[in-house]
């Protein structure tokens, strides 16, 4: 089964359909570049030119980097125009897409459905917490294989200011940091996220997670298992098709349940 997905991120929005039973891409992805600014018609562009790069006329997932209340309502822009703010993405991403049916997830949520299935978090109990390491960070919180979300832990504060602005690729490339000296800032993140909610497994994300090799042996005193995303940067992608096959089955499922009033 294939379904297309989509990953808006600060500095790219790529995409492609998704083999569903490998968990895996089923054709190289496309990507463009995110506009700046980063506004919703502007964005909504960017994910219709990925959409249409391959003719797909079925259901669309697509990732949003912030907090989506009820699957469709904005609620936080960190790392895209303010504007996006209360807008009904859902509604917006369809009509931009012609009117094809689009399920709207947090980004780094989406990528952590997808790897607790198919990837670094399969088979995994207790709690596990992926993070994303991009133009922010990201992150998804699990219990027993359930999804806590909207975790958005990027955002907590870590000397003075929110973690990401001291701890994401963004700020690597930005301050001209060595491996050596980021991973120090990451070590620090992990054990402070490490404190409020005690994971058994860290899971590292993001497309710095093809070069784990290169920091995490550097990552000291964190008690968790700290691995990376098998996934990488795929992960939003494959989570958010994965979003939008469960919504279609639930359609289906309401539409054809019975009817608890007897037909009266």
């Amino acid at each position: 089964m294939e379904i297309f997905g989509v990953d808006i991120g600060g500095s790219g929005i790529k995409g492609a359909p998704v083999d569903l039973d490998r968990g895996d891409l089923a054709t190289e992805r496309h990507k463009v570049l995110t506009p700046q600014p980063a506004t919703p018609d502007a964005v909504a562009d960017g994910v219709r030119e990925v959409v249409q790069r391959f003719d797909w006329q079925g259901p669309v997932g697509i990732t949003y980097p912030g907090v989506i209340a009820e699957g469709t309502t904005v609620r936080t822009a960190a790392n895209v125009d303010k504007s996006w703010i209360g807008v009904d993405a859902r509604t917006l991403l369809s009509e931009r897409l012609g009117g094809l049916p689009v399920v709207v997830v947090n980004d780094a949520d989406a990528a952590g459905v997808a790897e607790m299935r198919f990837g670094a978090g399969r088979d995994r109990t207790g709690t596990v917490l992926l993070l994303t390491f991009g133009t922010g960070i990201g992150s998804a919180l699990f219990v027993d294989g359930i999804l806590v979300p909207n975790s958005e832990l990027g955002h907590v504060e870590m000397h003075g200011r929110e973690a990401e602005k001291h701890t994401s690729t963004k700020a690597k490339d930005d301050h001209g940091l060595s491996w050596e000296h980021w991973a120090h800032r990451v070590q620090k993140y992990l054990l402070y996220l490490e404190k409020l909610f005690s994971p058994e497994l860290f899971i590292i994300g993001g497309g710095v997670s093809r070069k784990a090799h290169k920091f995490l042996p550097l990552i000291e005193d964190v008690r968790a298992e700290i691995v990376p995303a098998k996934l990488e940067n795929n992960a939003g992608i494959v989570g958010a098709a994965m979003r939008a096959a469960e919504q279609g089955e639930h359609r289906v499922s309401a539409a054809t349940a019975p009817d608890p009033s007897g037909g009266v």
